[in-house]
């Protein structure tokens, strides 16, 4: 009697599990992994204007996309892009961490305040730092603060030379990211234990950094790990900010997935060598990913 209990209730679980479940996995294996599979299958095939294979042609497309210079050069420019924006993110994300952690009054307004922006969309917010802020006209408000000090006007995002429009995508990403990774360092240090920090005043560590450096870094290691390898991740798949601030037609600051846009999308719609570069893409954060989580030691936990 009791085993048949349990069987009627296991068979409840697993029931309630599919009820739940269920949904997410078909929507996940029609929307994510058929389409993968998809492109996959059309990389190896002359495909313009259709989405049905037509002609075979092997790697022929990986080696043309190889070869392509402009998308050469965007996996280049924005592995430069990606080297400065995610020590900066990190930077400013974990210092913001620390002044919350320390504050004694209004510890959660400030919180919500800094974690708000991650709320705002990148075509929103891309266009209120195009129209308003970076403005070219000497009526924005970067340029009427700088008039104040008897600077002149900048064109942000009109001329390559000098580029000051990585001045206006790099603000608007960190205003947009810092926050949500705050939040995360936030969890870090709420996690680490008391003791050890007592511990370390009886043995006459000063306050500050000498704390920070040998027992609050440490313990956040594992979410600084994952924290680099989100914002890494994040930084080759830009696309909205630059499409909306640069537009598609500027070749200066381009990203991957605004080239392979154009080319999938644009003129000639060439989903074949599309679909090539966008798994040539996939394989290089695949490929940077573990390799800095081996070298940083992803999943290791603790020490």
């Amino acid at each position: 009697m009791t085993r048949q209990a349990g069987g009627i209730a296991m068979s409840r679980t697993t029931r309630a599990f599919w009820l739940f479940t269920g949904p997410f996995l078909i929507g996940l294996v029609v929307f994510v992994y058929i389409p993968i599979g998809w492109s996959l299958w059309l990389s190896f095939f002359e495909a313009k204007g259709t989405v049905t294979p037509t002609r075979f042609v092997g790697l022929s497309n990986y080696a043309d996309m190889l070869s392509n210079g402009d998308f050469v050069h965007s996996l280049l420019v924005f592995t430069v892009f990606a080297a400065f924006i995610v020590p900066v993110t990190y930077a400013v994300s974990l210092g913001l961490a620390l002044l919350v952690h320390r504050l004694r009054f209004m510890k959660a307004f400030f919180r919500s305040v800094f974690f708000l922006p991650t709320a705002v969309s990148y075509v929103a917010a891309s266009l209120i730092w195009k129209m308003s802020i970076f403005q070219g006209l000497r009526f924005g408000l970067a340029n009427t603060v700088m008039g104040w000090f008897g600077i002149h006007s900048v064109s942000w995002l009109a001329s390559p030379h000098p580029p000051w429009y990585w001045l206006v995508i790099v603000s608007l990403r960190l205003w947009l990211q810092c926050g949500f990774y705050m939040i995360l360092f936030l969890a870090a240090l709420q996690s680490i234990p008391p003791h050890l920090y007592e511990a370390a005043a009886i043995d006459g560590a000063k306050s500050g950094w000498q704390t920070f450096r040998y027992i609050t870094f440490p313990q956040l290691r594992a979410t600084s790990v994952a924290v680099v390898l989100l914002l890494l991740i994040a930084a080759y798949q830009a696309f909205d900010e630059f499409y909306n601030l640069l537009g598609s037609g500027t070749t200066w600051g381009r990203t991957p997935l605004l080239y392979l846009y154009q080319v999938a999308l644009g003129q000639n719609q060439d989903y074949g060598h599309g679909s090539a570069g966008a798994l040539v893409l996939a394989v290089l954060i695949c490929v940077v990913t573990l390799l800095q989580g081996r070298i940083l030691g992803f999943g290791r936990g603790e020490d």
